[in-house]
């Protein structure tokens, strides 16, 4: 029988998150689209709303970071609770909104792929791709690996279908650019 996780850690989770939001505030990102409204899809590769709603094309790319940070956790605590596990899970991802966002990684986000004009996360985005994370946490711990493998290759192809981009391609263009992905990239349309 699986376990349920304690609220105590719920409250802490909901902690890393509050710090992770004022942090992001302090560093200048909006609490919600500059547009003033707050949705649940942006539909959009690179509209003004992309990174700003509460989902988007990306939501993909969080869900997988929950499948290999429960992988992570699951290999180097794996005698730690579950909660513990998590709560590692959620501090990676709220690390990883805070560098993110932060200037350097932002300007080469805008040097070395096609969003050129890319200005961060909403607060709102950043606090629900954590959620997202944690939907892919708890699925990998649900589910069997070959389900997972599978769903991740689905999300990554369907990505790269409907807006030629993904995690993969995401951490490719910010590590090690390639021209003739750039340009295949910026070929494409927006769904």
């Amino acid at each position: 029988m699986m376990r349920k996780i304690a609220t105590p850690t719920w409250l802490l989770t909901l902690f890393i998150m509050a710090t992770t939001a004022a942090i992001l505030l302090v560093m200048g990102q909006p609490a919600i689209c500059a547009c003033g409204t707050v949705e649940f899809w942006a539909g959009g590769a690179s509209s003004p709303k992309t990174s700003q709603m509460i989902a988007d094309w990306y939501v993909p790319s969080h869900i997988i970071h929950g499948f290999l940070f429960y992988g992570l956790f699951h290999l180097i605590w794996r005698r730690r609770p579950i909660e513990h596990r998590f709560l590692g899970a959620v501090v990676l991802e709220a690390v990883w909104e805070v560098v993110e966002n932060s200037p350097p990684v932002l300007e080469r986000y805008r040097a070395v792929t096609i969003e050129a004009g890319y200005f961060g996360d909403s607060v709102l985005n950043s606090m629900a791709d954590i959620g997202w994370m944690a939907l892919g946490f708890f699925l990998a711990r649900k589910l069997p690996v070959w389900a997972l493998v599978t769903l991740a290759i689905i999300f990554e192809l369907a990505a790269a279908y409907f807006i030629r981009n993904n995690l993969t391609l995401s951490v490719l263009m910010l590590t090690y650019p390639i021209e003739a992905v750039k340009e295949w990239q910026a070929a494409g349309g927006t769904l």
